[in-house]
């Protein structure tokens, strides 16, 4: 339930579970947290394999690059990133400590980040507490848990063992990565993760995730608009685009819009995307809803003409018959963290070549 849904909270995962199998979600034999904790790592040494062990390494570079960016706030990494313990989703724990949350958001602000503020109320022992956590959508999911300056030095309890959570600051963590992965430049590393190539994929990121709550409509069989454009994203990666930066922007991002305006969603998305992406990839999206009349022989000939002659009219047919295809059920996709990753180290390789 955990490692295939996505279930963050093990009590929750638990009474599930129970409910599912009819025993009393109290009774004893329910498994401890570590149990779950082993398990779930089993899991995913099992079905992610090498890549369960290049996505840690990535997740700690990315976690030591934003840390250094917050490093006023005293950050310190928590949770899976650091012991290792990841698996598919696995999002990316730190602390913060300030007495003015602002400041920190000031600074996400200025790097163009993609955040949410969350304060949760908690009363325990009638004693009231409000806890505040800043939720970063990247090129991973990020937590931070935000304290006041009082806490810098407390020893916080691990939920799953019970034990002293392991943490570790800026400069622990970039001997840990030394450690564990001589053969890189730390600093080289994260400076690819504080690039703008960066922000433009979080950017992205922001723009796709809310398409897994549109349907598609009779037309997609599949179901929501975000596993059409992962389908459509496949598609030309298999067939011929794999290496093509531009266009591979153009089959993910081309139905951004319909989270908007499902009618006129081609136009929207353009006009959102045009400060970050070529003129090709702009004229791909505007105009694949286009490619859809000429096929069906409704565009107009004036239209038709102005399209036959762009210098893109190939790829935008091309787009055209991916976008078609797309709406498959049951189809293999890699997931939104994934294409992403594909396309930014893409557009890094380009740059240095």
């Amino acid at each position: 339930m955990m490692y295939v849904e996505g279930e963050a909270q093990y009590f929750t995962a638990k009474m599930k579970a129970a409910r599912q199998i009819n025993i009393d979600e109290r009774q004893s034999q329910l498994p401890s947290n570590t149990e779950i904790r082993h398990e779930i790592l089993r899991q995913a040494n099992l079905y992610e394999g090498e890549k369960r062990i290049e996505n840690l390494k990535t997740m700690r570079l990315y976690a030591l690059s934003l840390m250094r960016q917050l490093q006023d706030f005293h950050p310190k990494l928590i949770g899976s990133t650091l012991t290792g313990h990841i698996r598919k989703n696995s999002d990316i724990d730190l602390h913060l400590f300030t007495r003015n949350v602002s400041l920190i958001t000031q600074i996400l602000d200025q790097e163009n980040l993609v955040y949410e503020v969350e304060r949760k109320r908690v009363v325990k022992y009638n004693v009231e507490r409000i806890f505040t956590h800043i939720h970063l959508h990247g090129l991973f999911e990020v937590e931070m848990s935000i304290y006041t300056l009082d806490y810098l030095k407390y020893r916080f309890k691990c939920s799953i063992t019970g034990e002293f959570m392991p943490t570790a600051t800026i400069d622990e963590l970039t001997q840990l990565i030394d450690r564990e992965y001589p053969q890189i430049d730390v600093t080289i590393e994260c400076e690819k993760y504080s690039s703008e190539v960066v922000d433009n994929y979080e950017m992205f990121k922001s723009l796709l995730v809310p398409l897994q709550d549109v349907n598609g409509g009779k037309y997609h069989p599949e179901g929501d608009v975000l596993y059409h454009s992962l389908q459509v994203f496949e598609l030309a990666r298999r067939e011929g685009y794999g290496y093509d930066l531009e266009f591979l922007q153009a089959a993910l991002l081309h139905d951004v819009g319909k989270a908007i305006d499902k009618k006129h969603h081609a136009e929207i998305a353009a006009q959102i995307l045009e400060p970050y992406v070529s003129p090709r990839t702009l004229f791909l999206i505007r105009h694949h809803m286009d490619a859809l009349k000429m096929q069906k022989g409704t565009l107009g000939h004036r239209h038709r003409q102005r399209l036959v002659r762009s210098e893109y009219y190939d790829d935008l047919m091309a787009l055209r018959r991916f976008d078609n295809r797309g709406r498959e059920k049951g189809m293999f996709t890699d997931d939104i963290r994934d294409v992403i990753t594909y396309m930014r180290e893409l557009e890094i390789t380009l740059e240095d070549m």
